[in-house]
């Protein structure tokens, strides 16, 4: 479908702002998850979001290190 077939904006569009669910964290919400279509999505930063893979957990772990924080 082209731009030049879709009708004119009639009205702004919505925007959604959604932060991290992790208590405290004041963090943009980019990562979200949901069980399923009729489930809310949950929304996460990345260091609090909990279905990262190894490898993303690593490179995590690696820049927080380099940024001088306490990893445990």
């Amino acid at each position: 479908m082209s731009d030049t077939d879709r009708p004119t904006m009639s009205t702004a569009p919505h925007m959604y702002i959604h932060y991290c669910e992790e208590t405290g964290c004041n963090e943009w919400g980019s990562w979200g998850n949901s069980q399923s279509a009729a489930a809310p999505t949950r929304w996460w930063c990345f260091e609090h979001f909990p279905h990262k893979t190894y490898e993303q957990e690593q490179v995590l772990r690696r820049r927080l290190e380099a940024a001088g924080v306490d990893v445990q």
